[in-house]
């Protein structure tokens, strides 16, 4: 007599659960004797171990970021302050790419010879140039080429200078009202309002101009992927072609899209650890002078990886959120 076919299907997923199981214990087993034979050597050539230096005095400062931080604070606060430059990077960096990336891939499609021109040659010279050359290339034009900050440059309210672009703020005020900040230059420097430093601002132009060169690819190729059919329809309803990109064109296309957008999102926030080639205090930055000053390699390196880990996951799984909502349902 045959057995069911539903017993057989759950003798199939019960040793796929027991396979799984297997595989999970012995990656704990070799993760367990990795973790042992490091300690051993560690203790062997008499160097410290363990994490209970996070709570140390840092003993250091840095130069700029969202928190507020001191020397005498410890070394987890440290690390926090590293993590909220690297954020103040990438998010804003992120959008910035997304931005200009769909718009030069936008142009590379253009009946206009000059617009596509001008996107085949942005795409062609910022993919193929490495991202360390222009990082430092952006730096030095912001440290070299920009006037000292008694002859800082003026647009309205913003100053720009080798100190950096110092641009109005909206606080709270002592009547209890929110108002504006405005920066003024001083004698020896541009008092008050916001400011970004020389080495955020070759930073996030280096990652937002690299990273959009290949988001414009991913956006062509999105809109290529759009059947011919669908212009037709757009342009027998009497639609512009303005209005069949906006309304037609680029939400089809947003399925195809989302994917590989997100492997650029997680590649520019990775790419944000060469800061450290210019100065610019952020995570990986941190964790080398902690390095220096404790002699906790292992340690440092784990938690930056940790920390790197945790952020690609968080954006993948909004990513992943995000193409589910795009994604076609079927009735």
């Amino acid at each position: 007599m045959e057995k069911p076919a539903s017993w057989s299907l759950r003798s199939r997923t019960l040793r796929g659960w027991l396979w799984q199981a297997a595989l999970l214990a012995l990656l704990v087993v070799c993760g367990w004797w990795l973790a042992r034979n490091l300690q051993a050597n560690m203790a062997a050539r008499g160097i410290q171990g363990g994490y209970d230096f996070l709570w140390q005095s840092a003993g250091f400062d840095i130069g700029e970021g969202l928190l507020p931080y001191n020397a005498t604070l410890g070394y987890w606060r440290a690390f926090l302050a590293g993590l909220a430059n690297t954020l103040k990077v990438a998010l804003p960096g992120v959008l910035l790419a997304t931005l200009i990336g769909t718009l030069v891939g936008v142009a590379r499609l253009s009946r206009n010879a000059l617009l596509r021109g001008l996107g085949t040659a942005y795409v062609e010279t910022f993919r193929n140039l490495p991202l360390l050359l222009q990082l430092l290339l952006w730096y030095l034009l912001l440290t070299e080429l920009l006037p000292a900050i008694e002859n800082a440059w003026q647009a309205g309210p913003f100053w720009l200078s080798k100190g950096g672009l110092h641009f109005p703020v909206l606080i709270w005020g002592t009547g209890g009202n929110w108002e504006w900040q405005m920066p003024a230059k001083g004698a020896f420097s541009i008092e008050g309002g916001g400011a970004f430093s020389p080495e955020f601002l070759a930073l996030l132009l280096g990652l937002v101009l690299y990273t959009a060169a290949f988001v414009a690819e991913v956006v062509r190729a999105g809109l290529q992927s759009v059947p011919v059919g669908q212009h037709e329809a757009a342009y027998t309803l009497g639609l512009s072609r303005g209005q069949t990109l906006r309304r037609i064109t680029l939400p089809l296309a947003l399925r195809v899209v989302v994917p590989p957008l997100t492997n650029q999102y997680l590649n520019l926030t990775k790419n944000s650890s060469l800061a450290v080639a210019i100065g610019y205090p952020d995570l990986v930055s941190i964790a080398n002078t902690a390095i220096n000053q404790t002699g906790r390699a292992v340690e440092c390196i784990s938690i930056v990886m940790l920390v790197y880990l945790a952020t690609s996951l968080l954006t993948a799984g909004v990513m992943q959120r995000v193409n589910a909502r795009m994604a076609i349902r079927e009735r």
